[in-house]
């Protein structure tokens, strides 16, 4: 079982969130029909459209990378004493504006985005930022984490048109106050 990020009501009423109308979504199907869109690209565009929901899984290590954070769409950030793990819209919002400040600045790399782009994107926002040198430690440091014990990479293989996607999904979410209950 993997997670699911499905938009909902905010604020909830009762006891349980109530699912957003796929119908909010609707929209996301005409992707599916673009030319020359990537078949994980129109998937995930095509979930949106008929449930509300993105299965997050696939994208937990690339946003809490691009975002500085840990678990971000599992939504754990939440106290212990808060039961519902639920992204705001508000931090729906700063997920949406962090994926399309990184879509944005890997359009220059091309359009698939690896680890190894993902990382030249990282290091060329950070290499001028106040704190460069620590951010960039942190960084390399980020990214050993992600390797596997034998030293190999995350075997990422998105686009930036599929990051699009993503960031349109929580950028819908926070412009229309709906949250994200993240089900895993």
């Amino acid at each position: 079982m993997g997670l699911d990020n499905v938009a909902v009501h905010w604020p909830r009423t009762g006891r349980f969130y109530d699912p957003v109308a796929p119908a909010e979504f609707v929209d996301f199907g005409e992707i599916v029909d673009m030319p020359r869109i990537s078949a994980p690209t129109a998937a995930l565009a095509e979930l949106i459209a008929k449930t509300g929901t993105v299965r997050a899984t696939a994208y937990t290590e690339l946003v809490d990378l691009i975002l500085g954070l840990e678990n971000v769409l599992y939504a754990t950030e939440n106290a212990a004493e808060d039961e519902d793990p639920v992204i705001d819209p508000d931090g729906c919002a700063w997920i949406a504006g962090g994926v399309e400040k990184f879509v944005a600045q890997h359009r220059p790399f091309g359009e698939a985005v690896t680890f190894e782009s993902v990382s030249e994107v990282l290091r060329s926002l950070l290499a001028d930022g106040r704190l460069a040198e620590q951010q960039l430690r942190w960084l390399d440091s980020r990214l050993d984490g992600l390797r596997d014990e034998n030293g190999d990479p995350p075997q990422w293989n998105f686009t930036c048109a599929e990051l699009s996607v993503l960031a349109a999904f929580y950028r819908r979410c926070a412009d229309r106050g709906f949250a994200v209950y993240a089900d895993a």
